[in-house]
């Protein structure tokens, strides 16, 4: 795991104008002899250039060679095949056509035969699960019927936080937004750019047509390749399952920030959690 911390930033505030951004911007590149004016006129061609100018200039001004090598990783990656690639930080992608509703509450019966299930064993059961699951994309797990209902009821008075996720480069803030027995999630900067309509990176249900009969809850999410590895859409299940079922005192008090206290909430907090978690 990468040990740099690199926050994505909140809603940019600058008193600059799109003027002085662009001469910030240019005065940035020409600090090093590596740039081209193609690489420059390559930038400027991104849809949010302007408005992410500014973070772009500061990081230059900070550290320039951070800026080139970060820029130059990211036109290697374009180079190689989708196997090879690293996953690294976001950038703003396309807002979602309409809204989410109308999808309906999804139902085990539309996943396996759910009256096949029912004359299994819960050991038996989980074993399907997790096979029926092994060759796809996507990531699933078996809770016990106890422990997701404690889940449930923080899902219901914590119903939006964020996790750190870490990135090739450092740490990346993912959004998460309970909604029944469903999570949703999207990462901090799409969120920024799009609110409702961002695109999701992960969506995680929780089907409870067993709990009562059987003792477990079966979850099964989808994640955007494009956006997350497997290995990422686990760690960010993970977090759910350790923040929502079995907080330490110190989690528990990032949630109740997060949704009661926001102006005490900090971001670095999460980080400092994240190295103490066990998963």
């Amino acid at each position: 795991m990468a040990c740099c911390i690199r926050l994505i930033p909140g809603v940019l505030k600058s008193g600059l104008s799109k003027h002085s951004l662009y001469r910030a911007t240019v005065r940035g590149f020409q600090t090093s002899q590596r740039m081209s004016e193609e690489q420059i006129e390559e930038l400027k061609k991104n849809p949010f250039f302007d408005k992410y100018a500014h973070k772009i200039a500061k990081l230059q001004d900070t550290s320039p060679e951070e800026f080139l090598a970060r820029l130059s990783a990211h036109e290697d990656t374009k180079k190689e095949p989708v196997a090879t690639k690293q996953k690294d930080f976001s950038l703003p992608g396309r807002a979602r056509a309409g809204g989410s509703g109308g999808a309906g509450v999804k139902t085990l019966d539309k996943v396996v035969k759910l009256e096949l299930l029912k004359t299994k064993e819960k050991e038996k059961i989980a074993e399907i699960w997790t096979q029926y699951f092994k060759d796809k994309d996507s990531i699933c797990a078996v809770i016990p019927a106890d422990t997701y209902k404690i889940m449930q009821k923080r899902f219901k008075e914590f119903g939006t936080f964020l996790f750190p996720l870490p990135r090739q480069n450092g740490y990346e803030f993912v959004m998460v937004q309970f909604q029944g027995n469903e999570a949703h999630f999207t990462t901090l900067i799409n969120f920024q750019a799009h609110h409702e309509n961002a695109p999701e990176c992960l969506s995680l249900v929780h089907y409870t047509e067993l709990m009562d009969s059987k003792g477990i809850v079966l979850m099964a999410g989808e994640y955007d390749k494009d956006a997350l590895s497997i290995a990422e859409a686990k760690c960010l299940a993970d977090e759910v399952e350790i923040y929502y079922s079995r907080p330490s005192p110190s989690k528990l008090e990032l949630l109740r920030k997060f949704t009661y206290e926001p102006a005490f909430f900090h971001h670095n907090d999460l980080i400092k959690e994240i190295n103490t978690l066990s998963i």
